[in-house]
């Protein structure tokens, strides 16, 4: 993990100004402190969060580059040129209302909303108990309730989780080339968002034209957009999963507290230390195991489903789609540094464990029973299939209607319920409107992705 690098003012130099032993030295790096500490916006100092995190994406050049207009351009061929193909392989109509080209630094300012609702469950949990832990001796060395430090835990917690959550989301800014590259959608509604800074990387010894490589990532955005715009249960679900285990977190108290009486409150880097050791590390519950396998499930449910409809809209049309797909696929199952931290931090991880499987047993579905029943499955949560249907995915199928038994209504939609997407996309040169829209052992016990 990074340090924290946080810039206190020139308190941080190497010069007098840095020397604990010269008061008035001193006095920038403690009006920084005393600013950082002030912070009462929750559980995250978002504020140090945005630093950090600008900090990291303009770390090795071209972070805050703006995306040019050849590049708006091309983007917005990709994403209609894609959303036309998509339409021959899957009954939901589509879900993008808006298309944009976001900078790293955009796609960090339009994804923070989400961000905010993933993080601050689990840190509320873990800042609680912090602040629960700290003995009461070290309370009275901090000058007791009537000291300006009192409660400085709570202050040191969101700085704790702020600079850890700013440098995970730098780092996935300089990854992610897509709103919906990590299988949850972070950014607007209806918007399909590509990032055209971080696409070279993604086709890096794939030789492959760049313009290739774009129409794919546009393949998967789109098709993205069409299952979130249309089921429209299903972005909740996955945050709602996600804070169910935030709400089964625990913490070893006594651990806690015996590590309290040792970690300096006005040392950073030494509460860095405890929590990339695992110190602040929650305890699986049984409701927690059981909350990340729906998530797991769910997750590898709606990436086999996108991987399985753009594998179809582009096996005959793109020569470079198998390589394209099974570089997607390798991304995706092994994460990359900045998908590590973040897993550290919140304690889950964001990337299907079983993508193969899911995308298998959508294939098997639309090769057997066809592509109306096979989006039908989407209707109610409770109709997908399940963590033992993953176990026999060539089996899924036998279990569900076939295409002649299945009468597709002229508008999906209304089955699915209007969900407020599907409508003609524009291309806006600037921003856009704002607002717009590996396996698992067998002894587990098995649950319905839906449940939570």
């Amino acid at each position: 993990m990074s340090n924290f690098g946080f810039g206190f003012g020139r308190g941080g130099d190497s010069g007098d100004d840095g020397d604990p032993q010269n008061p008035m030295g001193g006095m920038p790096f403690f009006a920084e402190l005393q600013k950082m500490l002030s912070w009462s916006g929750g559980p995250v100092n978002w504020d140090l969060a945005k630093q950090l995190a600008a900090t990291t994406i303009a770390q090795g050049g071209g972070g805050n580059a703006i995306v040019s207009p050849a590049e708006r351009l091309g983007v917005s061929e990709a994403v209609r040129l894609a959303d036309l193909w998509l339409d021959d392989v899957t009954d939901f109509p589509s879900g993008v209302q808006t298309i944009e080209s976001w900078s790293r630094t955009e796609w960090l300012d339009k994804t923070l909303p989400v961000w905010s609702a993933l993080c601050e469950p689990v840190a509320s949990r873990v800042v609680e108990a912090m602040s629960a832990a700290i003995p009461e001796d070290q309370l009275q060395m901090l000058g007791g309730e009537g000291n300006p430090l009192a409660g400085i835990m709570q202050q040191v917690g969101g700085l704790m989780f702020g600079a850890q959550v700013g440098q995970g989301l730098g780092g996935l800014a300089r990854e992610v080339v897509s709103a919906t590259d990590i299988g949850i959608p972070i950014g607007p509604a209806g918007v399909a968002a590509i990032v055209p800074a971080n696409i070279a990387a993604f086709g890096e010894g794939l030789e492959r034209p760049a313009d290739e490589v774009r129409l794919y990532l546009a393949l998967r955005e789109a098709a993205h957009q069409r299952l979130f715009g249309h089921v429209p249960w299903l972005r909740q679900r996955l945050l709602d999963t996600i804070e169910a285990y935030a709400r089964g977190i625990t913490l070893d108290m006594s651990s806690l507290e015996e590590a309290m009486r040792t970690i300096d409150p006005m040392n950073p880097q030494g509460i860095q230390d405890a929590l990339g050791g695992g110190l602040f590390a929650p305890q699986e519950t049984p409701e927690q195991q059981q909350a990340l396998r729906r998530l797991e499930t769910l997750l590898a449910l709606v990436e086999g489903w996108v991987d399985t409809v753009v594998a179809a809209a582009a096996s005959d049309r793109m020569p470079g789609a198998d390589a394209l797909r099974e570089a997607t696929r390798r991304r995706r199952a092994s994460g990359g540094p900045a998908e590590q931290t973040f897993a550290t931090l919140v304690g889950l991880e964001l990337r299907p464990r079983r993508l193969r499987d899911a995308a298998a047993l959508w294939s098997s579905v639309t090769e057997k029973r066809g592509v109306g029943p096979r989006d039908a499955i989407w209707v109610h949560p409770d109709l997908l299939p399940t963590t033992d249907d993953l176990d026999d995915p060539l089996g899924f199928s036998d279990k569900i209607m076939s295409e002649e038994d299945f009468v597709a209504p002229d508008d999906l939609s209304a089955l699915l319920g209007d969900s407020g997407a599907g409508a003609e996309p524009t291309d806006e040169p600037g921003d856009g409107p704002e607002g717009k829209p590996e396996d698992e052992s067998d002894d587990e016990p098995r649950d319905k992705p839906g449940d939570v």
